[in-house]
């Protein structure tokens, strides 16, 4: 079959099929104010050439992760992944492996899966993980449809400020035509003050939602809100970082109703923003109202372990109506790299890395604010990430340092205008002092050469 089937003779074929004679004759039921008499305005055919230099040129445009130094973080981090995880998820059996529409027949896709959620429940301290979902921010979002679906009414969301901003504004689009109204709490201390949320919270709220550590880097009170939460018989939500988990307490543990996260730290390399991994776990009470896929261990007639898919309230399987959202193949294999990824570390591993990062973070934080005029925006605890007030123009800041082999953070301004003067920085377990002792020398230098942050040009 031809890719292209729109040709002269096919319109023809097509046409007579359903007895008419031209195109004019198909379009004449159109207002002819509503066609568009002109040409599209799109570029010309280039040839094969053309178009491979054309988009040769756009990829050398970007610049990876690997091609600087980098602290960007924001969500995605670039941690170290063991070889053994694209050696195992490289494997033709998982790599070309479809998502499991004749489960039973899948018996390896089923087991990885199996494998998967049971890691991230003992992770997340929850008692159940669904089989991943898009990303962090849709994960945020389907918590929350997953609330309502509890709930069983619509109402109010809470979600604090200082949840990353393009996971509210994901939330905003799936809810936008649910009649479900979400307000925003402030977080002028970079976290959310557990009296402001007793104040604010009311019966007509469902879920309040929160990160941990969140999107300026810092710790929230999760155990504080949660029972708040709880006292108000409204659902908690956390974003939780997988990789902090080696050290900071779960979110079972602090008594959250649904954790999600976004897993691109567990083994899945930077991406451009995707294709990465949202992880959804919840308690026991809940498993019926979560979405995508549960695979649960069972055995077969022979008294063989086998795997089967127990809850799919997907479209395919269910009255659209009584459906949620479905996971797609992709997540099948980034799911199988974070099963991997964390059965080579272990605890141990998780725990080592945990620690390799908060400490390289306390000490790039002490490394920069030794530099005059650059100090902490907030007096919060922090994990790997942390904000920083600097002086001069952050944007021009940024450039320069990574002209000179650097992506020294992201620029906080981006998402919270107020925040204009400052930075965020991630440190992973991947940096070395060296590296971090670069930035800070480079950083200190630029500023005393120019304070406006701006590169003094010889």
């Amino acid at each position: 079959m031809a890719y292209i089937l729109n040709t002269a003779d096919d319109q023809k074929a097509m046409l007579a099929k359903i007895g008419i004679h031209s195109l004019e004759e198909l379009w004449e039921s159109i207002p002819a104010e509503l066609r568009l008499n002109r040409a599209l305005n799109i570029p010309t055919a280039m040839s094969e050439i053309e178009l491979t230099q054309h988009f040769s040129k756009l990829a050398n445009r970007n610049r990876a992760a690997g091609e600087a130094v980098c602290f960007l973080g924001g969500g995605a981090y670039d941690h170290f992944i063991p070889s053994v995880v694209d050696a195992i998820s490289g494997r033709s059996e998982f790599y070309t492996a479809y998502t499991p529409y004749q489960a039973e027949a899948s018996q390896g896709t089923l087991q990885a899966v199996f494998e998967f959620q049971t890691l991230m429940a003992e992770l997340s301290g929850m008692d159940v993980s669904n089989a991943s979902m898009y990303e962090g921010g849709s994960s945020l979002a389907e918590a929350v449809l997953m609330a309502m679906s509890i709930a069983e009414r619509r109402g109010e969301i809470l979600i604090a400020e200082s949840v990353h901003p393009e996971y509210l504004a994901t939330l905003k689009t799936y809810l936008a035509n649910l009649h479900c109204d979400v307000r925003v709490l402030p977080t002028p201390g970079g976290f959310l003050d557990p009296e402001l949320l007793k104040k604010e919270i009311n019966s007509n709220c469902i879920a309040v939602a929160i990160q941990s550590p969140n999107f300026f880097g810092h710790l929230e009170e999760v155990e504080a809100i949660a029972e708040i939460a709880r006292q108000n018989k409204v659902i908690s939500i956390q974003s939780f970082d997988p990789i902090s988990l080696g050290i900071l307490k779960r979110p079972g543990d602090y008594g959250v109703d649904i954790a999600v996260a976004e897993g691109q730290s567990l083994g899945t390399p930077l991406g451009y923003g995707g294709p990465y991994l949202g992880i959804l776990t919840c308690r026991q009470e809940y498993v019926r109202k979560i979405p995508g896929r549960l695979v649960g261990q069972t055995t077969d007639r022979n008294g063989n372990r086998c795997w089967v898919l127990t809850l799919q309230t997907r479209e395919q399987h269910i009255r659209r109506d009584k459906a949620t959202s479905n996971i797609c193949t992709n997540q099948g294999l980034y799911a199988l790299r974070a099963a991997v990824y964390l059965s080579a570390l272990g605890p141990k591993g998780l725990k080592e890395t945990a620690e390799l990062c908060l400490r390289k973070a306390h000490y790039a934080a002490s490394q920069l604010t030794g530099i005059s005029g650059v100090e902490m925006k907030f007096n919060r605890p922090f994990f790997k990430e942390f904000t920083v007030k600097v002086p001069g123009d952050v944007k021009s800041l940024l450039s320069t340092l990574q002209d000179d082999g650097y992506f020294a953070g992201l620029q906080t301004g981006r998402w919270y205008p107020e925040l204009s003067d400052c930075l965020t920085v991630a440190v992973t377990e991947k940096r070395t002092r060296a590296e971090i002792d670069g930035l800070a020398g480079l950083l200190k230098s630029t500023l005393s050469a120019n304070p406006s942050g701006k590169k003094q040009k010889a």
